[in-house]
């Protein structure tokens, strides 16, 4: 698979099979987080990898977009810290390059996710323990597709792209 069709076959995968993803694909999947770029090599991340069935089922049952997460073989929690002026302009911007980079690495290895941005940071930091200064990302399920959905519809090259001005 090149890769330009991994990022154009990609699609959201909400529902999962009862199956789980292999112990060296998953730790493929993380490794591509954690050799992501970042700005001045700061590294701000940190990611809670979600496995227990009990911790999936609150998460899932805590949020009104997130019911699938129960049946995910596991869950990433993005987080990132901005306890210097680089890592708080640009935290987020690199722990979402590094949640990008396990998604890749899990499509290439028929390995399904979905983005999930339904929770409250409020709620993460205390059922994970996470300290008030490092902030929730977003949250990603993973597991092994038992759905192929179909592409929906993007806007337009024309509405999107601006050449050398607006």
């Amino acid at each position: 698979m090149s890769c330009i069709d991994m990022i154009l076959g990609r699609r959201s995968i909400r529902r999962y099979k009862d199956e789980p993803v292999p112990d060296e694909v998953k730790e493929r999947i993380l490794e591509a987080g954690r050799q992501a770029p970042s700005a001045v090599n700061r590294q701000p991340w940190h990611f809670v990898v979600v496995e227990d069935q009990a911790l999936k089922d609150k998460l899932a049952a805590s949020g009104r977009y997130r019911k699938f997460l129960g049946q995910c073989d596991f869950a990433v929690i993005g987080l990132y810290e901005t306890n210097d002026p680089i890592s708080k302009r640009w935290g987020l911007v690199d722990a979402v390059i590094a949640l990008q980079n396990m998604v890749a690495a899990a499509v290439v290895q028929g390995v399904g996710s979905c983005w999930i941005g339904d929770y409250k940071s409020s709620e993460i930091r205390e059922m994970f323990g996470v300290p008030e200064d490092v902030h929730v990302a977003a949250l990603i399920s993973f597991g092994l597709p038992d759905e192929q959905p179909s592409q929906r519809s993007k806007k337009s090259t024309e509405d999107i792209f601006h050449l050398n001005k607006w």
